[in-house]
């Protein structure tokens, strides 16, 4: 009897400056596989469809189970992760693609420090004072603990920045993860004492008033992260910080202040 094989086009690129190509791979088919363990396949024997030997694809992966966001590619031209992508599932031939907002690294990897530098951008964390026991935290209202907790299942994926038609290699939009993550440390009893500076964060050249309310991020989003709701209520915070802050610049100078 024949095995059945399964055919895979991955897009290869050896670094940022090389020009990219396509090679097609056959490996068995396996049921329930998902993309990630036929890389591993190809991986084991790189060699093309003709019998061409190769590199082994490059690709990111960490924890196998949606959470760290590593693995994120276009997989027949839809952004998602590759771990949770099973090849039953998924229309042949098999197409896989980097993801095309981020700097290319090689082949299927990109470099996604432009997230992470809009998260130090929001300050999208709670800071503390020392290392010793601060005893309970602050009572939270059942409301808002589930809405924190949606917030928080954001893995910083980039799948949102990929489907994003602001994002680009000219234009300089935080996009909408780190925008959902300072409505998430604002939202915290805690967090919410440096709301000011997350909010002053979201203002000015790329802020959240760049956002061209196309609705993509949030039906991209893998985690179903309510991301134009944070985007609306980051919008208002923003204008009222800047109201704040325009009045509290006339009242330093010793103005009245509007009807003064």
């Amino acid at each position: 009897m024949t095995e059945r094989m399964l055919t895979v086009r991955i897009q290869r690129q050896d670094g940022p400056s090389d020009a990219p190509r396509w090679e097609e791979f056959s490996v068995p088919w396996r049921q329930n596989a998902n993309v990630i363990s036929v890389l591993m396949q190809i991986q084991r024997d790189p060699r093309t469809s003709d019998g061409k030997p190769t590199t082994p694809p490059a690709w990111d992966a960490a924890c196998l189970e949606e959470v760290c966001g590593s693995c994120t590619m276009n997989i027949n031209g839809q952004v998602r992760q590759a771990c949770t992508a099973l090849v039953d599932k998924l229309a042949q031939p098999l197409m896989l693609a980097p993801m095309k907002k981020f700097p290319l690294i090689r082949d299927l990897t990109v470099d996604r420090s432009r997230m992470f530098e809009a998260l130090k951008r929001v300050k999208a964390w709670i800071p503390i004072d020392g290392t010793y026991d601060l005893g309970p935290g602050p009572r939270q209202a059942p409301e808002d603990q589930e809405l924190n907790y949606a917030l928080s299942t954001c893995m910083s994926c980039g799948c949102c920045l990929e489907v994003c038609p602001q994002i680009g290699a000219t234009t300089a939009f935080i996009g909408a993860a780190a925008i959902s993550q300072a409505r998430l440390f604002n939202n915290h009893p805690t967090g919410s004492m440096n709301a000011d500076e997350r909010l002053r964060g979201l203002m000015g050249p790329g802020g959240v008033a760049d956002c061209g309310k196309a609705g993509l991020c949030v039906q991209a989003c893998p985690k179903g992260i309510p991301l134009t709701s944070s985007i609306a209520e980051m919008n208002r915070d923003t204008t009222k910080q800047a109201l704040k802050d325009w009045l509290f610049r006339d009242e330093s100078k010793g103005g009245a202040g509007p009807g003064g």
